[in-house]
């Protein structure tokens, strides 16, 4: 079987009263959670103190060499 290096994404586990910065795209910034569910994620503006409810959205974890693609 062919392997490939393959990028692992997995929903961040948020939790609430955490301390979180986004580098880069449309969220970025310092923010707090306040609240976190299984499909929605409300972060908290430090500064502005406004907050935003967005739908969970992911980070990359991992890089794995030699995985096999697609998983089965």
């Amino acid at each position: 079987m062919q392997t490939f290096k393959v990028s692992i994404f997995k929903p961040y586990p948020f939790k609430v009263g955490q301390k979180i910065r986004i580098k880069g795209g449309k969220r970025q910034g310092d923010w707090e959670v306040v609240d976190a569910n299984e499909f929605k994620v409300s972060l908290r503006c430090p500064i502005t103190n406004r907050q935003f409810e967005w739908e969970r959205f992911c980070y990359i974890v991992q890089e794995k060499e030699n995985e096999i693609w697609p998983e089965e």
